[in-house]
């Protein structure tokens, strides 16, 4: 009795195709007009209208099986949606989530056998749909993924997800994948027990389902889940075993000290699982539900989801890249300097089957860079994380070489020397005519305007900045910076590069410091210049922290050193010198430079800056000391709340600035920019979704506040809060 997506008043279910079948109601999911099935609000009114219709057809089913018309399986909730909402929406999305459950659990409870038949990738709320059917078949292909990623989103699992994996894997069990969103593939899944059987191919799911259906015909008892036996028990425990308690009284201190009380979704979601685990299921589904309503509609889950999905697929579809260039990966790139930067392309490259030349002014030192993939490789082989036949494969794609001809047939080359204009220039005349036909040069510089640097190459065209972060292994952000004669070819060339790394891409315009390190200068000359102020050292540290950066603003200089830091301002100088021009230094820069030039504190790497740096190991850093007889002042009044603000809103102003100047263009580029390479807090959404989050008109007015205050750092211009205007994301 097929219904072809007809509910049974008539109406065209546009989401849900229903059919009934020799016994079997196959409910497969399809929503129109969408690459993949969503919980939107049609769907969810169709899953109403479809297991209304199982409840009719109830005593003609033997079985039910659920699938999916699309290449995945299910994408979770509508996101779209979930951004319209409003904090007085609370109590209708409450209504919503028990209607979808209410659904789900008609369908687990009829006592009729359900088969999910996964195809394909289902996350969130789709790992929940799967999760409706007491027999989960999967296709054996380990580019499928299975999980619940709500967690990175500021969300929890709210359509019985938290209560289910619960009552699967245990309080214990269960949190790697609820509190730290871990993924997995089929044959995880299979080996966890939350996949029940691998087919090779999707054509196989099927017959998988139903012969598991015709073995389930004879069963003495009707299908169920395992919470719904009477005789179920808890993996591992409830909350009343003396060892889960034990654990249980440490992990909400465990977990602020992760979150600094900033996300409130690791602590709802953990509340779900030891309150849901205390009661009966239908009990704990409502506490999951609850938590969920209540988070959905708050600024940190509408800024998370903003940008780590909304913005962060938008970079992955190459919105900042220049269209109609065809897709390009080099396959033979030279690396100019093999420090720390260059020894971390290297690795990068390599591991991604990128044949790599790595070139230094010595055998020695290009050996010493290489040594630093042998490293990191030798790392993963003993985690038996790779095997050694792969580290050998890898190392030997990187060639290291004191000889500038090794460089012949590279498709790209890359300078990472040292901050140097002439030596830049050097570099790139020396190697530049070493490319294959049709290749470009880029720079790794973080600071020196590209197309200045552009003025030492034969093809200024084929010129661009990639501007990597150290240390490049770890840090996923790469700034292409577009100097002004780069050609769009050169640009969507640069973007699939970094992609090829499997790393993050963001497009911006010349300008000196381009986005990311002249946005991070403002947070760490903002607390350079707290300290010149009188404010404790301490106390901006903390207040850093507090509220969500990394670490504090001094601790960042000395990371970076301080004396990098004065030779950019020298540097500066000097340009503005050449221009005609005078640079009036910051006065946080003026701190910086006397901590260099007058106290030799020079930052970590020589052991001493803002902070000493015992020799001992293990030993911890800690502040120097004579920076409270040097800048702390007695009586001198702050405010921590001003010292958070100060730290947060400057970068803002700054992002909001790079937007108007036309140094970005989007964004995506701006929020991901911001969190991924200066360590903007990911609660806010990034620089731009901080302003967007906090309403215009009131970040307008506190920054007009602290531009009273503080200075012009945090001005906004009419430019300015046009542009911002302009930008505001619609959904």
């Amino acid at each position: 009795m097929p219904l072809d997506k007809l509910r049974a008043n008539g109406e065209e279910m546009k989401t849900i195709k229903y059919e009934l079948s020799d016994g079997i109601a196959t409910l497969t999911f399809d929503e129109e007009g969408s690459p993949v099935n969503t919980m939107c609000d049609q769907w969810q009114k169709d899953l109403t209208e479809a297991t209304a219709q199982v409840l009719k057809d109830r005593e003609a089913i033997r079985g039910i099986v659920l699938a999916s018309n699309k290449t995945t399986f299910f994408a979770g909730a509508d996101l779209k949606a979930t951004m319209r909402l409003q904090t007085s929406d609370a109590a209708q999305v409450f209504q919503e989530i028990e209607q979808t459950k209410k659904n789900f659990r008609t369908l687990e409870t009829l006592g009729k056998p359900v088969v999910s038949c996964l195809n394909g990738t289902a996350l969130g709320g789709g790992w929940e749909v799967a999760l409706v059917g007491h027999y989960r078949v999967a296709v054996d292909d380990n580019k499928i993924q299975f999980g619940l990623p709500e967690i990175t989103l500021g969300l929890i699992p709210g359509a019985s997800g938290i209560t289910k994996m619960t009552r699967l894997l245990g309080l214990m069990g269960a949190q790697p994948f609820i509190l730290e969103s871990k993924l997995f593939n089929p044959r995880e899944a299979l080996e966890l027990g939350l996949v029940h059987e691998l087919v090779p191919d999707a054509a196989a799911l099927r017959p998988a389902a139903l012969a598991w259906i015709t073995r389930h015909d004879g069963a003495a008892a009707p299908a169920h889940h395992p919470w719904d036996d009477k005789n179920y028990k808890m993996p591992g425990g409830t909350p009343a075993n003396p060892k889960i308690a034990g654990m249980l009284a440490v992990a909400p201190a465990v977990l602020k000290q992760k979150t600094r009380g900033l996300y409130p979704a690791p602590e709802y979601a953990l509340a779900a699982m030891v309150e849901g685990a205390q009661v009966d299921f239908d009990t704990a589904l409502r506490i999951e539900s609850r938590y969920l309503a209540r988070l959905i509609v708050s600024p940190v889950a509408k800024n998370m989801i903003n940008t780590f999905f909304f913005n962060m697929n938008a970079i992955k579809s190459g919105r900042s890249r220049p269209k109609d260039v065809p897709r390009y990966k080099p396959q033979k790139v030279g690396l100019l300097g093999a420090g720390m930067m260059g020894a971390g392309i290297a690795w990068a490259q390599a591991a991604r089957g990128i044949r790599t030349v790595l070139k230094d002014v010595s055998q020695d030192k290009a050996d010493a860079g290489k040594a630093y993939s042998a490293r990191l490789a030798q790392a993963r082989v003993d985690k038996g994380r790779m095997a050694p036949a792969e580290q050998g494969a890898l190392l030997s794609r990187i060639q290291a070489t004191d000889q500038v001809a090794d460089l012949a047939g590279c498709d790209l080359i890359i300078e990472a020397v040292f901050e140097r204009r002439d030596l830049k220039a050097k570099v790139t005349q020396q190697a530049e005519p070493l490319l294959a036909p049709g290749g470009f040069f880029a720079s790794n510089t973080s600071t020196l305007p590209i197309s200045g640097l552009a003025t030492a190459s034969a093809h200024p065209d084929k010129f661009i900045g990639i501007h990597f972060f150290s240390p490049v292994d770890k840090m996923k952000l790469v700034e292409i910076i577009r100097g002004k004669q780069t050609d769009d070819e050169t640009v969507a060339r640069a973007f699939d590069y970094v992609q090829a790394l499997g790393k993050i891409p963001i497009v911006v315009n010349d300008s000196r410091g381009f986005y990311t390190s002249r946005t991070f200068g403002t947070f760490v000359m903002e607390g350079a210049a707290m300290l010149g102020e009188g404010i404790p050292a301490a106390v901006i540290e903390n207040a850093g922290i507090q509220c969500g950066m990394p670490v504090g603003p001094l601790a960042v200089l000395d990371e970076t050193a301080l004396s990098l830091s004065v030779h950019v301002l020298d540097q500066t100088r000097a340009d503005y010198v050449a221009e005609g021009k005078t640079y009036i230094a910051t006065p946080g820069e003026l701190i910086v430079e006397r901590m260099v030039k007058e106290f030799d504190r020079n930052g970590r790497v020589a052991g001493a800056g803002f902070y000493d740096y015992p020799e001992e190991k293990g030993a911890k850093k800690s502040l120097w000391p004579e920076l409270k007889p040097l800048f702390e002042q007695a009586g001198v009044a702050w405010d921590i709340t001003d010292i958070k603000d100060r730290l947060l809103y400057r970068q803002a102003v700054e992002t909001a600035r790079c937007l108007s100047e036309n140094v970005l263009t989007s964004v995506h580029d701006a929020n991901i920019g911001s969190i991924f390479g200066i360590g903007f807090p990911a609660w806010t959404g990034g620089a731009m979704q901080f302003i967007y989050g906090m309403g215009m008109d009131a970040f307008e007015q506190r920054a007009g506040e602290l531009a009273a205050k503080y200075g012009p750092g945090f001005v906004l211009s009419d430019q300015v809060k046009a542009t911002i205007s302009k930008y505001q994301p619609v959904y």
